[in-house]
């Protein structure tokens, strides 16, 4: 999608964070009347997901395969309520469809599968398979010699994958320019903090090592992804690795920075709660 020319900074802004509200009301909605799912990472992811498809990203959802587009991949595809929300959002397909979230044989399943539904680059779930696919991408894109950019979200709790460290590896003497990574730095991961789990910090200067350009910013903060993430590759001469600092439930308080919410779902009384917050 391509923002109209005349839309000053504050109206895409707005835009962005009506955008990303709705992103979580819709998904927590998902999860509940599914009764299944992970609403923590898709409160973490929101905010970085609204600035991509609304301020960022290019493309076009009658015509998904154009091979003119900007590339992303969902690496933490265990979020799909916020994702599939995201792509009903930018025009994909209805949204009327989100009601099938986890359903018997619905195409909105626990993990997104690009033969079920348009603007899936490929199947993600299976952690730390995201930034290997992303960075082949990539390389597609240098060989061609096109302008498109490819974008990659990954979990932190993710990056304890060693598929992730050869990609970085690869894609950093590879010069990639055309790739960003974004890690939903939320420090929380399936029943611990990541830094009980295998400690990643100084994860800033890991990236450095490994021959990228490093930015950390406030993944909640939409003027600040905005700037980073529109901002033209040329002439960076290296991949770019966006530290998205988060907090898993970000929006709900009894969800904010709570491990439980990782997978947890809402009864009737933390549902009416959630939405009466999330305004």
């Amino acid at each position: 999608m391509s923002l109209p020319a005349h839309m000053l900074q504050n109206d895409v802004l707005s835009l962005i964070r009506s955008k990303a509200l709705w992103i979580r009301r819709r998904s927590f909605q998902m999860v509940y009347e599914a009764q299944q799912g992970h609403p923590g990472g898709d409160f973490s992811a929101a905010d970085i997901l609204a600035t991509l498809y609304f301020g960022v990203l290019r493309y076009d959802p009658k015509r998904p395969n154009d091979p003119t587009r900007d590339r992303f991949v969902m690496s933490k595809g265990h979020c799909t309520g916020a994702f599939y929300s995201v792509l009903a959002a930018a025009g994909y397909f209805p949204e009327a469809d989100l009601k099938s979230y986890m359903e018997p044989l619905s195409k909105l399943n626990g993990h997104p599968n690009r033969n079920y539904l348009p603007g899936i680059e490929t199947n993600t779930g299976p952690l730390g398979h995201g930034l290997p696919v992303a960075t082949g991408i990539a390389i597609a894109g240098q060989i061609d010699g096109n302008d498109s950019r490819t974008f990659v979200l990954t979990g932190d709790g993710e990056l304890q994958e060693g598929s992730n460290w050869e990609a970085a590896l690869t894609a950093g003497h590879r010069k990639l320019e055309n790739l960003t990574l974004i890690i939903d730095r939320n420090r929380l991961q399936q029943g611990a903090r990541t830094e009980d789990t295998a400690s990643l910090d100084p994860l800033d200067d890991k990236w450095r090592a490994f021959g990228w350009h490093v930015e950390m910013v406030d993944g909640h903060d939409y003027a600040q992804l905005l700037g980073l993430l529109s901002a033209s590759p040329k002439g960076r001469g290296k991949p770019l690795c966006v530290i998205a600092n988060t907090f898993k439930g970000k929006g709900v308080s009894f969800m904010h920075d709570n491990v439980a919410w990782h997978h947890g779902v809402p009864n009737k009384e933390q549902f009416e709660q959630a939405m009466a917050e999330l305004v």
